[in-house]
């Protein structure tokens, strides 16, 4: 891929209930705040999306809403995030590794209450 170099870029999100339609509205909402800020070009640019969700989140797979975004032939991995003492719950995080020009400079997105597990990486 001449010009291009693989990146990755990490964003989160919480939901307010497990239910499906939660998950897949903020999963859809982080998903596309990230192509929007880090200019990906879907399905051309992106190699793989590895999910992860905390423990009281069931509802459905976070990568259903990539579907949805009609990422039909990427790689989607979901996982359940470690169960740590204190953690954020209701959280969804990506992990999105993609080809960009070499001067990218990956901009990761963290909302709603996920914001705080990051605050040095938010750009308002």
């Amino acid at each position: 891929m001449s010009g291009k170099r693989l990146f990755a870029v990490r964003g989160a999100t919480t939901t307010e209930r497990n239910t499906e339609q939660e998950i897949l509205s903020q999963t859809k909402t982080l998903l596309q705040e990230l192509i929007d800020k880090n200019d990906l070009s879907r399905e051309q640019d992106i190699v793989s999306v590895m999910f992860t969700a905390t423990k009281d989140l069931t509802a459905c797979f976070p990568a259903k809403a990539a579907r949805k975004l009609g990422w039909t032939n990427t790689p989607l991995m979901c996982a359940q995030e470690i169960d740590v003492d204190d953690s954020l719950p209701k959280c969804i995080r990506v992990l999105i590794q993609y080809y960009a020009p070499e001067d990218h400079s990956p901009q990761a997105v963290y909302l709603k209450d996920a914001r705080k597990l990051r605050p040095d990486l938010i750009n308002e």
